[in-house]
């Protein structure tokens, strides 16, 4: 059986003092003894406060981006290094905001992929669709380009996939729309059948992860699709009775896998 994991991206939200007290409610939960990992995607000024929070416990936390080059002349950017260096095991790249607001095209985000890898960091790649995109019925392409652009980076020498990847529709996303566990599934079951024909053995344990209005009351039918293997929250993860109520989803769910 695949690992599960729940990720909560903060976005451009919360001060210090939030920071210290969203994390204090997670860890007096007693979510690092579950079964999922739990990891935290607070903004760059965060990540200081949230790893004081979190260090020696099984809670993570990662960067929302990064620049793809090790350093130099880049003004406001971040290197992986510099993620590292806060502690940081994974980071967000090719978010539905970067993409459209940031206009990150597919060969941008792979730069930042290998960059991320090089580093040592485990990039959690989103991917999805837009309402127009899904209502034109070319959901499956687009996906395929997304997903393609990133395939070449898998290391197929290793028995452990190097990278996570996260679907979310983009017409789900802040909208409190979500797609249906079925229809979550269907795209699920495509990419890692994309994944297959890449390396059938890493597509077997790639975890794949779930994004788009993601709540306590609809996690754990989602959790119970067999290819999904938990979720990237994004709204909720800044309430702390919601995240843990999608953490404990992810614990009880039976999954295929």
């Amino acid at each position: 059986m695949r690992p599960t994991m729940v990720a909560g991206n903060w976005k451009m939200n919360g001060l210090s003092a939030d920071a210290v007290h969203l994390t204090q409610a997670i860890l007096s939960a007693g979510l690092e003894q579950l079964r999922p990992e739990v990891v935290l995607f607070p903004p760059f000024t965060l990540l200081h406060a949230v790893s004081q929070e979190a260090k020696g416990t099984a809670l993570r936390w990662g960067g929302q981006n990064l620049f793809w080059e090790a350093n130099g002349a880049y003004t406001g950017e971040i290197s992986g290094a510099m993620l590292r260096d806060m502690g940081c095991r994974y980071v967000l790249i090719g978010h539905s905001e970067r993409r459209q607001i940031f206009a990150e095209s597919d060969d941008l985000v792979a730069h930042k992929v290998k960059a991320a890898l090089t580093s040592g960091l485990i990039p959690v790649v989103c991917v999805g669709e837009s309402a127009a995109e899904r209502e034109q019925g070319t959901t499956e392409q687009v996906l395929q380009r997304q997903v393609e652009a990133i395939l070449p980076l898998l290391n197929r020498e290793s028995n452990q996939p190097n990278l996570i990847i996260a679907y979310e529709p983009i017409w789900a996303i802040g909208t409190g729309l979500s797609a249906s566990p079925e229809q979550a599934q269907t795209v699920h079951a495509f990419i890692r059948n994309l994944i297959a024909g890449y390396s059938s053995q890493l597509a077997k344990k790639i975890i794949l992860l779930y994004g788009g209005s993601v709540k306590g009351n609809n996690a754990a039918a989602l959790f119970n699709q067999d290819d999904i293997d938990g979720a990237l929250v994004g709204g909720a993860s800044l309430i702390a009775g919601e995240f843990i109520q999608i953490c404990r989803a992810a614990e009880s769910a039976g999954r295929g896998g």
